[in-house]
């Protein structure tokens, strides 16, 4: 039996009838841009989330950009970021002028360390820009406190934390503003890019509302230099019925999480730790070890697929040498970077093909485990260090 890691054809075959028929009254009504389906789509997602505001952006990429631009956040200005995560949290800090400052990661959850934080606030810090990496939540309270204390905006990068919880409230708002990604492979993925600001903000809506569509509330009228960045109708369209499918599949996730969790408890990975107050969405399953070039062989033999997110990290991109960071910086986030593999984490799979994964997963890692212990005989964990295996922390 061959799992690929994931296919997007495959995630959507159970509601293909339902989003041919949500694009075919699109092209009927030939209304694109900015139209119902765009405000059905933002209103039926805030509620979801239990959030005043949803703004519809191109991508995600873009929803953190106007709402940093939003907050009046720019040049000269610095902005709290995590050392591990996609470098697009980066990419939108530094498109709007400011310079991101990076946090150090935890070892467990693979977020950002909140206890390290105040010790990289400024004199130009003006925001903390957190990420729900992986779909886990981070600490939003103990951030919020110091955020409170220092007279900073938090703000969430929740590209991959649809429908995640933290303490029972949804992630996207727990924060002065939140950017969503709807990238195809996302657990709200489009048919295409698409992105989301969201915030209970009256103003901080008003404002990106006004950002996204070239600064103009009338038409030809520009009243600051603003971007084209909208959600189209199709894409709208598509993500309404996505959504309606949505909480099913994250409780897919959450069984298929559980399962790997019991599968691979000792079988010498470092797996990700779930705190008690964290209901992940579980975007992402991913584990560590020190042999990974080894382990995806092992993994590939038995037709399992496996990825990496993400092999460097963003403080030794060459697009950031200009910070001035070099090798050994962040030694946590470097050394996940070296260890981590995502293993297959789909909503679609049969009950067979979860027996399969999880057996496929465990005779990989053990015999990869076993192989490097013969030629190591020191051992060699796959745990990053100071982590702790999955579970309650």
């Amino acid at each position: 039996m061959s799992l690929p890691y994931f296919e997007v054809r495959r995630a959507e075959e159970g509601i293909r009838a339902e989003l041919m028929t949500a694009v075919r009254h699109v092209i009927e009504r030939g209304h694109y841009i900015l139209g119902p389906d765009l405000e059905a789509f933002e209103h039926r997602f805030a509620s979801y989330l239990g959030a005043r505001h949803v703004i519809g952006v191109a991508n995600g990429l873009e929803a953190l950009m106007l709402l940093l631009r939003a907050l009046g956040i720019g040049p000269g200005d610095e902005v709290i970021v995590p050392s591990h995560t996609y470098v697009g949290t980066w990419v939108a800090v530094t498109e709007c002028g400011a310079r991101p400052v990076p946090v150090e990661a935890l070892p467990t959850t693979y977020n950002l360390d909140p206890e390290r934080v105040e010790a990289r606030i400024g004199p130009k810090t003006r925001a903390i820009l957190v990420v729900h990496l992986y779909g886990q939540p981070a600490d939003m309270d103990l951030l919020s406190e110091i955020a409170r204390r220092h007279g900073l905006f938090l703000l969430e990068d929740a590209a991959q934390a649809h429908g995640a919880r933290y303490k029972g409230r949804m992630a996207g708002t727990l924060a002065d503003g939140a950017g969503f990604s709807f990238y195809p492979t996302k657990n709200l993925g489009a048919l295409g890019d698409g992105g989301a600001v969201v915030t209970n903000e009256d103003a901080v809506a008003d404002r990106v509302r006004l950002l996204r569509n070239y600064g103009t509330r009338t038409r030809y009228v520009s009243e600051v230099t603003g971007l084209n960045s909208r959600l189209d109708e199709l894409q709208a369209a598509c993500l309404l019925v996505k959504l309606s499918h949505l909480d099913a599949e994250n409780a897919r996730r959450r069984a298929l999480a559980a399962r790997l969790l019991d599968a691979l408890s000792d079988s010498g990975l470092g797996l990700p730790a779930v705190p008690s107050w964290a209901d992940p969405a579980w975007h992402l399953f991913v584990v560590t070890t020190a042999h990974r070039a080894a382990f995806q062989r092992a993994l590939a033999a038995r037709g399992i697929g496996s990825s990496v997110h993400y092999p460097v990290p963003p403080h030794l991109q060459p697009s950031y040498r200009w910070l001035g960071y070099g090798p050994g910086a962040f030694p946590v986030t470097e050394q996940l970077a070296d260890h981590i593999v995502s293993l297959p984490m789909a909503p679609y799979f049969t009950d067979e093909e979860v027996h399969h994964l999880c057996m496929a997963l465990r005779e990989a890692a053990l015999a990869t485990h076993a192989s490097c212990e013969a030629k190591l005989p020191s051992g060699c964990s796959g745990r990053v260090q100071g982590a702790r295996p999955g579970g309650a922390e």
